[in-house]
């Protein structure tokens, strides 16, 4: 029921920097300038490359592409998208691709205020692709720290992925027409995958992207469950063996840890490893949430999810979690508001009427649950969860005779092939009547068999009448152990860039130069090229501002600009100056940024401070 349910499916004010701690981004789909709407899937890859880039970045939150992509070719205000996105800074750019030629654009614009306050233009050959994306990547991380605050960055954002263009453009073509969600398009990208390995056989993405394609088929039983999820593992393995930090990788790993093998450790494990790898990958924070669900720990849980949520607020599959979070920890009227607001985008969502059954049998609807598959289109039901709702439904009325017949139906499905859902459902049955012989006879075959499906039943709120069982303890204990979560939470702190003797040298030696070399008349002046002028690390220089000075570089640097102005405005030789030449003179190169920044030094205009 869980694999990979995304497939189931004029002038402005601006407000005053963001809080340090506000480092959130989202980057719209670049659009395609392109001569040709065939070339439609580079421009998209490039946005999802530096989507991916500076995911990277530890301590920015980066929204995901499920969510981005859904205002592409939408006509909607900037404040509005990032209002919905939950984000502070959009990136907006263009790709023109030509031959062998191709121009980039990007520009950072303020969400709530809808203004850039960056952009910059590539001209670049294709041969050089990835080194562009990388360069790219790396200004827009150096801007977003300038107007953020501190966060470290590292050398390189983008790796070399293949040598051959060819291949790499292939691989971007498999993307896009996987990204449709649907068995047709899938097949399709496996052609495109397979054609990029065909020309560069060590092409690790794409083998990742071919065993994803491959656990889709699976999933929607387009192939043979056990055929599509064994070549899901063979290309994950070969993956990692040519790089071992993908986190789409472990993910993989996670899934077939948890349906396959019905191993909680291994899934675990691989999770938390996808996790460490970025913490941006929404698939395996939803992963956490979940595995944390089921263990009983609700607050990592939902830190987890909450995580989700802000990555990729749109996505419904990140909404399936959140309902299902609520279910599992027992909020059922919460939980059914969520579900549904699910099934008003998508009515043929199949995991979501799954789970909205549960919680209609938990709030005693029992009418609503054994009717409920029969509204819906054949086509998304799946018999064994609908003998199973209507068995344990009518059992809780009390209605034996067609609790007889229709637990005879879920015995009959349980015993024919794939019947891995209809005998889950045995367990929730004999869970919610309190057969409790029955239930834990079904567990240990099910641990001896490793049923698929035990895990995610085990914890389910309508087997409680069991969980009082002494049993019921001593199993939950050996399906999740406990040692995973004895984690010390304070080993991911960071120490200090800086000791406190060099950093007050280094502070010392910041503001000579300031007072004596007046570096802020330059109006190209950046964090970078700063450090090097104070002979200090760019991450260095980054975390002693935000530490030393309580300001990201942006802020410091046009504190010193506005105290130019004042003087030079106040100066009666400079009296036949306009107020914008005395700022650009200063070292601004922006009005609306000169006006603000003024504004927060002093609490006046220009015009009010000249007039004081």
């Amino acid at each position: 029921m869980f694999q990979n349910k995304r497939r189931s499916s004029g002038k402005h004010k601006m407000n005053p920097t963001p809080h340090l701690s506000d480092k959130t981004i989202a980057v719209l789909p670049f659009v395609n300038m392109s001569a040709s709407e065939e070339n439609e899937y580079f421009s998209d890859g490039i946005t999802e490359e530096i989507i991916n880039a500076l995911a990277k970045i530890d301590g920015l939150k980066v929204t995901s592409r499920t969510s981005t992509f859904h205002f592409k070719g939408k006509n909607i205000r900037i404040p509005e998208i990032g209002k919905q996105l939950g984000v502070s800074t959009l990136l907006e750019g263009s790709v023109r691709l030509a031959g062998n030629s191709m121009r980039i654009t990007a520009q950072l614009i303020d969400a709530a205020e809808d203004f850039h306050f960056w952009s910059e233009t590539w001209d670049r050959k294709l041969d050089n692709i990835f080194e562009v994306q990388d360069e790219i990547s790396l200004l827009i991380a150096e801007r977003l720290r300038e107007h953020f605050g501190h966060f470290e960055i590292q050398e390189h954002l983008v790796d070399i992925k293949t040598k051959s263009v060819e291949a790499y453009q292939l691989y971007l073509k498999g993307r896009q027409t996987f990204n449709k969600w649907n068995p047709e398009d899938v097949r399709q990208s496996i052609i495109f995958y397979q054609q990029a390995l065909e020309i560069d056989p060590n092409h690790a993405e794409a083998l990742i992207g071919l065993a994803d394609a491959h656990s889709f088929l699976a999933t929607v039983a387009s192939i043979p469950f056990e055929e599509g999820w064994g070549k899901c593992a063979e290309l994950t393995k070969k993956a990692l063996e040519i790089n071992e930090n993908l986190p789409e990788a472990y993910y993989q790993l996670a899934n077939l840890a948890f349906f396959i093998h019905c191993n909680y450790r291994e899934a675990f494990e691989h999770a938390s490893k996808a996790v460490s790898l970025n913490p941006n990958h929404v698939e395996s924070q939803q992963f956490m949430a979940f595995l944390y669900t089921l263990a009983g720990k609700k607050s990592k849980a939902r830190a987890h999810l909450d995580n989700a949520l802000s990555i990729d607020p749109l996505s419904q599959e990140t909404q399936f979690f959140s309902g299902y979070v609520e279910y599992m920890t027992e909020n059922y009227t919460k939980s059914l508001k969520q579900l549904d607001a699910c099934l008003e985008v998508n009515p043929m969502n199949i995991p979501v009427h799954a789970v909205k059954t549960l919680c209609l049998l938990k709030l005693g609807r029992y009418e609503e649950a054994v009717n409920y598959f029969d509204a819906l289109p054949p086509e998304i039901v799946v018999p064994g969860e609908k003998a199973g709702s209507q068995a344990i439904g009518y059992a809780l009325m009390e209605d034996n005779a067609n609790a007889k017949r229709t637990e005879e139906t879920l015995i009959t499905l349980a015993n024919g092939d794939d019947g891995f859902t209809a005998d889950s459902y045995l367990f929730l049955l004999a869970g919610a009547m309190n057969r409790n012989e029955e239930a834990f006879a079904w567990v240990e075959a099910a641990i001896k068999k490793g049923s698929p499906l035990l895990l995610l039943r085990y914890a389910d709120p309508l087997v409680s009448p069991i969980k009082k069982d002494p049993r019921y303890t001593e199993f939950h204990h050996q399906l999740f152990p406990q040692d995973l979560f004895d984690i010390n939470n304070e080993a991911g702190k960071k120490s200090a860039l800086l000791d406190e003797e060099t950093a007050a040298a280094y502070k010392a030696r910041l503001i000579q130069v300031f007072n004596t070399e007046r570096p802020h008349l330059q109006p190209d002046l950046s964090l970078r090229s700063l450090s090097a002028q104070i002979g200090i690390h760019a991450n260095q220089l980054s975390w002693l501002l935000n530490n030393g000075f309580g300001k990201n570089f942006n802020e410091f640097v046009n504190h010193y600009r506005v105290e130019e102005f004042k003087q030079l405005a106040l100066n009666p030789e400079n009296a036949h100056l306009t107020i914008m030449a005395i700022a650009y003179d200063c070292g601004f190169n922006s009005k609306t940024v000169f006006n603000t920044y003024f504004k927060k030094e002093t609490g006046l205009t220009p015009k009010q401070f000249l007039k004081k």
